[in-house]
């Protein structure tokens, strides 16, 4: 498993949001490079964005969720073309950044 897995559930289908494209971008400065993308699976996880044993520096990172394409796929009116959750790694640790999304809103939360 990866240092860095999300999930996504769409809270207003009650059910979780397949095939998101996520990337996960490390701040440089005042940059953001591409670290690593993937797609969340039919269960809205994704758990293999990194490769196995690969471990985060310390350091400021963010998840970027490409929610554009899934509202539209679904035919829904939405506020946020993509979601942005900027979080902090201070260790090896894991870290399981979830997003709870619907067109008009989203939360966040620091998993297990």
């Amino acid at each position: 498993m990866s240092q860095i897995t999300t999930h996504i559930l769409d809270t207003t289908r009650g059910e979780p949001a397949a095939d998101v494209a996520v990337a996960l971008l490390g701040q440089d400065g005042s940059n953001w490079p591409e670290l690593a993308r993937g797609t969340t699976d039919a269960d809205g996880h994704l758990t293999d964005l990194l490769p196995a044993g690969t471990v985060l520096p310390p350091g400021v990172y963010k998840l970027k969720f490409f929610t554009l394409e899934y509202f539209t796929k679904h035919g829904r009116a939405h506020f946020y073309p993509l979601v942005e959750i900027c979080f902090a790694v201070a260790g090896d640790t894991h870290y399981h950044v979830p997003l709870l999304l619907n067109p008009f809103g989203y939360s966040t939360y620091r998993g297990s």
